[in-house]
């Protein structure tokens, strides 16, 4: 992505929000106030821009950036527990350079896939609400309609895949009657593919609700989908 590209032009006006004062307040009070393992560390504390692949054919999506992950390391899914068992799946399925991410400038580069939320900014308790879910949803409408080769959208959770599915309206790609979500539930709305994923959350990869193998399904048959094998 170049500096003066579309969706880097983009990257900069989400980093550059402060619509919401709810999370702007709680993002800043996650930074000055961290747990104990990450004591002295400097915290990114800005709302995140996708990242990844601006030739992507798939588009992954989560919810929001976890307050003392992407919140505290400057990319989505970067250092914290969801993102580490993300990233070993998108390593073996060939979508990533490396199994792990600690930071934003560790080398992690993204292959075909570029990675997004409906909320950008770490919000209390994990639950945006209904008006800050509207406020940066033209940020994900927008990086959907950037992508020229995209193909495939991989909502990760059932709160993402409604995300979506509102994202899509706003661009012309309205679904009716409206998709249900479920774990490798597939659909076509418009040019695009959606294909449902369980969010890796500690709450889904601890009880075994979602296993390595169950993502890495997810993601070959995106690839499957995208064309990219």
């Amino acid at each position: 992505m170049t500096p003066d590209s579309p969706l880097a032009r983009l990257s900069a006006e989400v980093v550059a929000c402060r619509q919401c004062p709810r999370l702007v307040e709680w993002r800043e009070e996650a930074a000055a106030h961290p747990p104990a393992r990450f004591k002295g560390q400097s915290y990114w504390a800005r709302p995140l821009p996708g990242w990844g692949d601006p030739e992507a054919r798939v588009l992954l999506v989560g919810l929001a950036p976890a307050a003392h992950g992407g919140n505290r390391t400057g990319r989505l899914f970067t250092g914290d527990r969801s993102g580490d068992f993300l990233f070993a799946s998108l390593h073996r399925t060939g979508f990533v350079n490396q199994p792990a991410s600690t930071g934003a400038q560790d080398g992690l580069t993204a292959r075909g896939l570029y990675i997004a939320a409906v909320v950008r900014c770490a919000p209390p308790a994990n639950e945006p609400l209904p008006e800050e879910r509207g406020n940066c949803l033209p940020y994900l409408a927008s990086e959907i309609g950037l992508l020229p080769e995209l193909r495939v959208i991989v909502p990760l959770g059932a709160y993402a895949w409604d995300g979506i599915l509102r994202a899509l309206a706003a661009v012309g790609a309205a679904a009716s009657p409206r998709p249900r979500f479920g774990h490798l539930a597939e659909v076509s709305v418009g040019r695009y593919t959606l294909l449902g994923s369980y969010h890796p959350s500690p709450q889904n990869t601890f009880t075994g609700r979602l296993t390595p193998s169950m993502l890495d399904a997810a993601m070959l048959r995106a690839r499957r989908l995208a064309a990219l094998d």
